[in-house]
């Protein structure tokens, strides 16, 4: 059996936790192997809406063990407020479904706090979420700062780690005003690491035993490729490495684990925050769509800016994880639309820019060139084959696949699981 990672190959919000859900009917684990809980992974099972932050999106499934892995940072406040919110919804979560790393880095209240601070003391609106997502990689990659699951585990070790940090983060958290007791948050946190304790293990041996035994795995990214610490839009990305390289770093497995790459592109784009944004429609088109598909942040609420979809950075997304296939999401957002309209170039004084720029400034002189498609006019929720699927729906998967040279494996067509189109029944298996 294949083993998939699932990825944003966008700016993120590309229904990626809806695509793992679908496929993990017949995998064995899911495992999140970057990023924090500044991510809303959406899930609709019949009426009923679940929005994740930190566990994997296969914890809907019975019998899947979902892993989150050392390239996760951790909110423990989240995760036991979220592990307390799915029970309360009869979603069984125990130390059988559920697997932590002990490498896993902690998001402090502290982080929350500097990251305010350092939004607001750089003049820099990179658009965060203020989760302390960054501030928490920031102390990892320093060494000296950094408090993983492990430290936790070891109390002593943790009090030592807590007091160097009040030390040095003391400046920053007077300068904006706030305070953090100390003793208060040594109780707290001892809590936890009583209740953390039995989801923790070694996810290097955990993957080694898995891939021995068959087991076969989703890898669920979070945000997209565009968002890349790397390669996405820097400075306007997050702080963690979105594409596939992240996998084998984030959760202890070789390269040769992974046997697919599903990259997850809505059939448009969105982007929340600031930074760079090529194809981004017209107000009143991009409010339309913004309406139509319920473009909102499922962590933050925040309007997400809409755009035509854009091929070249798509194909930038495609050649930087190696992409074996597409899942275009959102198809039936598009319904109503007489026309729609591909970017497959940008031109910048007079030139043809057919790569993504590395340079913002270049990229903000860079104007779409588009390729204008006929729409289907005709309402695709009901859809369930790829021979039900009008004409126009057909050729503009086509052209997709054929101008980034991958195939398109599944399309959404509704929120729901089951609104899914299967184009590649191999990516079942």
């Amino acid at each position: 059996m294949s083993n998939t990672v699932i990825l944003g190959a966008q700016w993120g919000d590309e229904s990626k936790g809806g695509t793992t859900d679908f496929l993990a009917a017949t995998a064995n684990i899911v495992a999140r192997y970057q990023g924090g809980d500044n991510a809303g992974h959406t899930v609709v099972v019949g009426e009923e809406k679940y929005v994740l932050h930190l566990i994997p999106s296969g914890i809907l499934r019975p019998n899947i063990v979902n892993v989150i892995g050392n390239g996760v940072v951790i909110n423990l406040e989240t995760l036991f407020s979220e592990i307390e919110h799915l029970e309360g919804r009869q979603v069984d979560v125990n130390t059988d479904n559920l697997k932590i790393s002990s490498r896993a880095h902690l998001i402090m209240p502290y982080h929350r706090i500097v990251e305010s601070w350092d939004d607001f003391s750089s003049g820099l609106k990179l658009g965060t979420t203020a989760r302390g997502i960054g501030p928490t990689y920031s102390d990892k990659m320093n060494r000296h700062a950094g408090i993983r699951v492990a430290d936790l585990l070891e109390f002593d070790l943790f009090r030592k780690k807590i007091d160097f940090n009040f030390d040095v983060k003391n400046y920053a958290l007077s300068q904006i005003g706030e305070s953090i007791d100390k003793d208060a948050l040594l109780e707290e946190y001892y809590e936890y690491a009583q209740r953390l304790a039995p989801y923790v293990i070694d996810t290097p041996e955990f993957f080694s035993d898995a891939l021995k035994s068959g087991k076969r795995m989703l890898f669920e990214g979070a945000q997209g490729t565009m968002l890349d610490i790397d390669f996405g839009t820097y400075p306007y990305v997050t702080s963690s490495n979105t594409s596939v390289g992240a996998v084998c770093t984030g959760l202890g497995v070789g390269p040769q684990a992974i046997d697919e790459v599903l990259g997850v592109s809505k059939a448009y784009v969105t982007r929340v925050g600031s930074g760079p944004f090529p194809t981004e429609m017209p107000p009143d088109v991009d409010e339309e769509i913004r309406r139509i598909g319920n473009e909102y942040g499922a962590t933050t609420a925040r309007p997400r800016r809409c755009g035509w979809l854009d091929l070249v950075a798509l194909r930038h997304a495609t050649q930087i994880n190696g992409l074996t296939h597409l899942a275009l999401t959102k198809f039936d957002v598009l319904d109503h639309l007489n026309e729609i309209l591909i970017c497959t170039a940008y031109e910048r004084n007079g030139q043809t820019v057919s790569s993504f720029p590395t340079s913002l400034s270049v990229l903000e002189e860079c104007k779409p060139v588009y390729q204008a498609m006929p729409g289907w006019k005709q309402p695709l929720s009901q859809v369930r084959s790829p021979d039900e699927l009008p004409t126009n729906a057909k050729k503009y998967i086509t052209y997709v696949a054929e101008f980034l040279d991958v195939p398109v494996a599944l399309i959404s067509v509704g929120k729901e699981r089951s609104e899914t189109v299967v184009l590649e029944e191999h990516i079942l298996t």
